[in-house]
């Protein structure tokens, strides 16, 4: 059950779009601020704060939940393939690499690591997988980007999507989190949706549930973050 406000949840969603549109927005009641319409696509995020929460003492917690619609599209994908992977991979417009273009890297941690940070997430082929860390050494894992397995018969493009479309909730030493639940040209509803899901998601992963959670705010990129939850 979750203990947001839908209503608050709402008007603080509708002026977030309307400040990415250039509108002027209310932030708090307070003095309208002119909104700014960016030359990209601005991803919404929500950000909790935890309470009655030792991030030392307490068991650490990791989590992964997928919404039902992707909050960034525009995630970089790279293959990493077999032949008949490959090909595919050619043929819905995505990025990939064989085993002969890995060996070219030479387990090199300048190329592992641009390579990396080229793209947002990697997925590759069963008898790959296994070839990761000997061919590229530990650089992916550090990045916190080893590669999601792709089964002989998944479907390429759904296994993405589901990727893009999936958050990670991961306790570290701080008392924040942030996670990704939308963009500004998603609908109002779509936004409102991913945001509730995600929160009762974070909720069911604490020790105390919503008694863990202190604070909630949401923010486009460039825009100002609004308090949902207090």
């Amino acid at each position: 059950m979750s203990k947001l406000n839908s209503d608050l949840l709402q008007q603080a969603i509708e002026r977030i779009l309307k400040y990415s549109a250039g509108e002027e927005v209310e932030i708090d009641e307070g003095t309208p601020i002119p909104g700014k319409k960016r030359n990209f696509r601005e991803t919404i995020e929500a950000q909790f704060t935890l309470k009655n929460y030792d991030p030392v003492r307490d068991k650490r917690f990791s989590g992964t939940f997928k919404l039902p619609t992707v909050p960034r599209p525009g995630l970089k994908c790279c293959v990493l393939g077999n032949a008949a992977h490959c090909e595919q991979a050619d043929r819905i417009g995505v990025d990939h690499m064989s085993v002969e273009d890995l060996k070219k890297l030479n387990k090199n941690k300048k190329l592992v690591k641009k390579l990396a940070k080229k793209y947002d997430f990697f997925i590759a082929s069963d008898n790959m997988i296994k070839q990761v860390p000997r061919l590229l050494g530990p650089g992916l894992t550090k990045a916190g980007k080893f590669p999601t397995l792709l089964a002989g018969g998944d479907d390429m493009q759904g296994k993405i999507d589901e990727i893009k479309a999936t958050i990670k909730f991961q306790m570290k030493k701080v008392m924040c989190l942030n996670v990704s639940v939308g963009n500004v040209e998603m609908t109002e509803k779509e936004i409102i949706v991913n945001t509730q899901l995600a929160a009762n998601f974070l909720a069911s992963l604490l020790k105390k549930q919503w008694q863990n959670i202190g604070q909630i705010y949401v923010k486009s990129t460039m825009g100002p973050a609004i308090q949902v939850y207090f």
